[in-house]
């Protein structure tokens, strides 16, 4: 979990996520100045510091402590709003060998009104329309609820530090011809102002980031695409 000044959050979403036994829970505290690592610490998180603000940096800080034995990587957000009822939903397929990449897609009904801005909703439409005329794929979202293999993880060789990061780990699935699975899911209204698409400046910087790395893989061949 990347995480920037989410202590209020962290402190109803840990305990609900620790029964469900995992084997590791990493928070990448993304510089924070509010008590994140002192909340996640006291509910057995390790906390691992990157202070180069991104989301993809803090992501990429925490994956550099994951365990040798773990076989599947879980990413959420750290604000409440995914669903943690819906982890075996995304675990399982991968377990039993049927998935490589799956992810949650917020297109359920019962995604709660108002959890989604208006800006983050054309940016999904948008990047994952243009992911379908490039490589054929049907993404529904690019949610940043997903499982994903650990081999696979260190197969795609994720680059971006910054709000291209689940974009890329998408497309570098295609490329990498991962077998791809999508579960629509209950999303629910985050805990606290959301620093991406709770302001016109952070909507406007992911979509910068998102669009340029949709861009940057544009032109690059790719292996057969995931299902």
């Amino acid at each position: 979990m990347p995480a920037l000044n989410e202590a209020e959050s962290l402190s109803v979403l840990l305990p609900d996520l620790m029964a469900y036994g995992l084997g590791q829970v990493i928070i990448g505290d993304n510089g924070s100045t509010d008590e994140t690592a002192a909340v996640a610490r006291a509910h057995g998180a390790t906390v691992v510091s990157e202070p180069q603000r991104g989301y993809g940096a803090a992501c990429w800080a925490a994956m550099q402590h994951i365990a040798p034995h773990i076989e599947v990587v879980l990413f959420l957000d750290a604000d409440a709003s995914d669903d943690l009822g819906r982890i075996p939903d995304l675990v399982l397929p991968i377990l039993d060998d049927r998935a490589d990449l799956v992810i949650a897609t917020r297109d359920a009904p019962t995604v709660e009104a108002g959890a989604l801005s208006p800006q983050q909703r054309f940016g999904n439409w948008l990047a994952v329309n243009l992911i379908r005329l490039r490589w054929g794929f049907r993404y529904r979202d690019l949610g940043p609820f997903r499982a994903i293999r650990k081999n696979s993880l260190d197969q795609i060789a994720m680059r971006d530090r910054a709000f291209g990061w689940t974009v890329e780990m998408q497309i570098r699935a295609l490329q990498e011809g991962l077998r791809i699975e999508q579960v629509s899911v209950h999303y629910r209204r985050r805990i606290g102002q959301s620093k991406i698409g709770g302001t016109i400046k952070g909507s406007i910087k992911a979509g910068y980031w998102i669009m340029g790395t949709i861009g940057k893989f544009w032109f690059r061949r790719t292996k057969p695409r995931g299902r």
